[in-house]
């Protein structure tokens, strides 16, 4: 192995003082030791700092205004501008500015639009899902009401159209039995089990939710006025129709006032239409079917306070829905617009059982059935199970309210009404109170003269002929007279006979009178057949297309066989009937029978056959001639009933009838001729 050599070390020796002093090879040059020299003078601090420099952007002074709010003032905030030392190229900030302008390009551009038929679809499929998970298991997915009413809220009318009938069979399937009362201030409180904790969440859960999809029916039943456009006007039919669902379908459950206001609101108008229709017949229905009458109650509360604002210039449909009232054949106490009567308590003193009836119970045992009391009351109102005494009260506050709106109406002389007015009236009688009868009989009176003004209107000017001619177009005389007559032997029909006789003490002999006056006008009258319902053209000629039979269902000749079964064939006391007063009706009924159609006729005759057998022993001497005493002559057209002479006339009008060309008048006839002892 060869040796390698020791690396050669240099020596350094340290310079001596005064070589340190001598200057450089390089520095022999002149000028370069004056420039060291200078150089060792210069401050490079202070020239570093005098140095100009760029100052910062956020420093730049904000030369914008500040604005003023309500609020207070608001600094504008600056925004900075891009500079160009940012930036390494050109190129590179042409790049950047082509992808700001197209990130703000693509905010801009809105999302695709859906078609409206896939709207439609998407909707359906939506809301079938929804309903599917509600009637599975309602309590656990009562959150999704919250969506069914918020695809309701979609611009799409039909899709608005289908959220609301969806809603309403989801409601009509969930909606339990009962009332569901608001919560107290205790009741988040108390402490609950599992189960009764989610059945209280799903209650209210179902009371919002129900009470926001009644608020937006009477919002687009609005849209049903005249004039709105045709979205609006189909909106606010769907919306009326599951407004009249709800209340015939649930009329016990929350928030039935805000249903009943839609449909009242409705029936506000003055032209009815189809809606107008369904609303009416949707009270007629709940008034029918009302069993313990608060709904009734309610309903008819608001419409009387809707007809008295609004003038009582209303369809006489609206007064007509009275007509349907259950109370009519259950309410068994009479009344008045001012108040209502009593029930009688029999072997009772004050509602209390006399003492010997009385039994005796310790503090212990009355302590125990009122608790009782106390927990049957609690069952009663969980079943919706409803007392007499309540029910009673119902029907009776009903009826005072129905009272009120006929008198008011009888007093304001609403010609488009009065007609309803006295069927209402006539079909009340029995339950209005004896003391009342005087007044009511009065302004029957004042309504037959006022129908026979109508009638016989005075020469007093053309432009007085021409109102007159209006308002005959507007009632209809005949009937309303003929319902006054109706309802005024029905005040009777309705009393106790004791009482009728000794205490009343009425005079019907206006009535009669009138009534007898009547008979040969009505059976000349060509529309005596004809009802409000009948199938009839108008008539060309009229004034006004509006001559038509508005003022109720029953037609004439039903009207006048009510009035003279009431007059001929009273049920209290018919042997009180006069003779004269039975000859005179029945010469003019069957002179009358010779003009009317055949259905009338026959029906005439009928009630011909019933009154001879009755009275035949009184009416007899009308058939055979010399079995009775007395001459004259007989005057049908004389206002007074016992003052024509009857028993002077012969019933010639039989042999005509006889050979009527209907069977059935023919056969009638011979019955009639039978119960007098005619032989043929």
């Amino acid at each position: 192995m060869s040796r390698v050599p020791a690396a050669k070390r240099r020596r350094l020796t340290p310079p001596d003082s005064d070589a340190s002093l001598s200057p450089l090879p390089s520095q022999s040059r002149p000028g370069v030791g004056d420039f060291y020299s200078r150089a060792s003078k210069w401050s490079l601090e202070q020239d570093y700092e005098q140095r100009p420099r760029k100052l910062s952007k956020k420093g730049k002074e904000n030369s914008k205004l500040p604005i003023k709010t309500p609020e207070g003032w608001i600094e504008q905030a600056l925004v900075p501008a891009p500079d160009a030392a940012d930036t390494d190229s050109f190129l590179d900030s042409e790049t950047d500015n082509q992808d700001d302008q197209a990130s703000v390009e693509e905010q801009v551009v809105q999302k695709p639009r859906i078609p409206a038929k896939q709207q439609v679809l998407e909707a359906k499929e939506e809301l079938a899902r929804l309903a599917g998970l509600i009637n599975e298991d309602p309590e656990e997915h009562a959150g999704l009401l919250r969506a069914l009413a918020k695809v309701a809220s979609s611009p799409n009318t039909t899709v608005k159209k289908l959220a609301l009938a969806t809603q309403l069979a989801v409601y009509k399937d969930i909606i339990p039995g009962y009332r569901i009362r608001p919560l107290s201030d205790t009741d988040p409180t108390l402490k609950l089990s599992k189960e009764v904790r989610k059945l209280r969440d799903f209650e209210q859960a179902l009371v919002g939710g129900y009470q926001a999809y009644v608020q937006e029916l009477a919002k687009y039943a609005k849209g049903s006025k005249i004039g709105s456009t045709p979205e609006f006007a189909s909106l606010a039919t769907v919306a009326i129709s599951c407004a009249c669902n709800l209340l015939t379908s649930v009329p016990h459950f929350n928030f039935r006032g805000d249903v009943l206001k839609v449909l009242v609101d409705k029936l506000s108008s003055k032209k009815p239409d189809e809606d107008f229709t369904k609303c009416r017949e949707a009270l007629e229905t709940l008034f029918r079917n009302d069993e313990d009458g608060n709904a009734s109650l309610d309903a008819v509360a608001m419409l009387t306070k809707m007809m008295k604002a609004k003038g009582y210039r209303v369809d006489e449909s609206v007064l007509n829905t009275f007509l349907h009232l259950r109370l009519l054949s259950e309410f068994g106490l009479k009344g008045s617009h001012t108040s209502i009567d009593a029930p009688s308590h029999d072997a009772t003193t004050n509602g209390k059982k006399p003492k010997e009836k009385r039994e005796f119970r310790s503090k212990k045992t009355r302590k125990i059935m009122k608790e009782r009391k106390v927990i049957e009351k609690e069952f009663q109102e969980a079943d919706a199970t409803v007392s007499h005494e309540e029910r009673d009260r119902m029907q009776s506050e009903t009826l005072k309210l129905v009272f009120v709106t006929y008198f008011r109406i009888l007093k304001a002389r609403m010609p488009p009404l009065m007609g309803a007015v006295l069927e209402g009236l006539a079909k009340y009688a029995h339950l209005i109170n004896q003391d009342f009868f005087g007044d009511l009989l009065e302004a029957l009176k004042d309504l037959i003269n006022d129908a026979e003004l109508s009638e016989n209107p005075a020469d007093d000017g053309e432009g007085e002929g021409q109102d007159d001619e209006a308002e005959e177009v507007a009632r209809n005389a005949t009937r309303e007279s003929l319902l006054c007559v109706i309802t005024a032997f029905a005040l009777l029909q309705g009393q106790d006979v004791a009482k009728s006789a000794s205490a009343l003490s009425l005079d019907l002999n206006f009535f009669i009178t009138h009534l007898y006056r009547t008979l040969y006008p009505v059976s000349l009258n060509p529309d005596v057949e004809r009802s409000a319902r009948s199938l009839h053209l108008p008539d060309p000629h009229a004034a006004s297309n509006a001559a038509r039979s508005k003022v109720n269902i029953q037609t004439t000749i039903v009207l006048l066989l009510r009035s003279l079964t009431a007059t001929l064939l009273p049920p209290q006391r018919p042997a009180a009937v006069p003779a004269p007063r039975l000859a005179a009706f029945t010469k003019t009924l069957l002179t009358a029978s010779l003009h009317l159609p055949e259905k009338s006729c026959t029906a005439l005759v009928g009630l011909m056959n019933n009154v001879t057998k009755t009275h035949a022993a009184k009416i007899a001497s009308l058939w055979h001639t010399e079995e009775r005493k007395g001459d004259g002559v007989f005057d049908p057209l004389r206002g007074d009933v016992e003052g024509s002479n009857p028993f002077a006339a012969t019933v010639w009008e039989g042999e005509l009838l006889r050979r009527h060309f209907s069977p059935a008048v023919r056969e009638g006839v011979r019955g009639l001729e039978r119960n007098v002892g005619v032989e043929r």
